[in-house]
This record gives C-alpha cells, sequence and structure tokens, in this order.
C-alpha cells in the first residue's frame, strides 16, 4: 500500500490551477521519475477539473486510484495511490490538508498562487507519515 502523490489545487474560473503538491516517486526506476511526476501533476489537473463543487470520487487511472475532494469554495485535493491504500483513510487525509491549507494559506492567494509562492511545507510529512510501511 502506497501513497505517490498529494496534491492541494484551486478550481477558480476557467481553469484549475496547482497550489501545492508532494510526490514519492522513489519506488520508480530513476529515469522515470520526472515523467512518472509529470503524469501524477497533469492527472490532479485533470480530475479536479472534471469534479463539481462539493464532491467526493475516487478515480482509477492506470494501475493507480485517485481520491478527489472539491470543497465548495474551489479549494481542491488529490491523493493518488495504488489500489490497496484505504479510500477512507486519503479522504481524512484530504479533509485534514484542506481545512489545515486554507487556515494557513490567505483565500487571495488562492487565486494566483503558484507551488513556488505558496508557503505550506506540510504536504512532504503528511506524504511521508501516511506511508503505509509493509513489513520486509
Amino acid at each position: 500500500m502506497r501513497l505517490y502523490s498529494l496534491s492541494v489545487l484551486y478550481k477558480g474560473d476557467p481553469k484549475v490551477h496547482l497550489l501545492k503538491a508532494a510526490y514519492d516517486v522513489s519506488t520508480f526506476n530513476f529515469f522515470q521519475r520526472s515523467s512518472v511526476q509529470e503524469f501524477m501533476t497533469f492527472t490532479s489537473q485533470l480530475i479536479a477539473e472534471r469534479s463539481p463543487l462539493g464532491s467526493r470520487a475516487s478515480v482509477k487511472e492506470q494501475e493507480y486510484l485517485c481520491h478527489v475532494y472539491v470543497r465548495n469554495d474551489g479549494l481542491a485535493g488529490v491523493v493518488i495511490a495504488d489500489n490497496e491504500y484505504p479510500q477512507r483513510v486519503c479522504f481524512s487525509l484530504l479533509d485534514k490538508v484542506l481545512d489545515e491549507f486554507s487556515r494557513q494559506v490567505s483565500k487571495m492567494d488562492w487565486l494566483s498562487g503558484s507551488p513556488a509562492t505558496i508557503s505550506y511545507s506540510a504536504l512532504d510529512g503528511y506524504l511521508s507519515k501516511y506511508q503505509v510501511q509493509t513489513p520486509r
């Protein structure tokens, strides 16, 4: 069971833009990592764009399950995990991250922010904390 990506996006007019993201691509071949990360960024934006405000959904994309939560205020979160990762845990993680993000980052920054300009550093910590360690 593995989490690969955790993203916070803003669903504004006319399109969705990425505010902050964390990735764990360490299980992929070194030469595949950047293209896998690009795929995850693109997929997160696409799923958030196609999901209505106030909705939660899980979408299968290749061998991944993408869990999206779009709040009524337009703030959205996407977790990309493997098929075995519990859906309930993904949605509770998204709830926690979006609540914390909305308290720490001004709504004004959602409209024009980008991963380089938004100062919210908790995503990497959440991504590693929620990894399920399998015994070897």
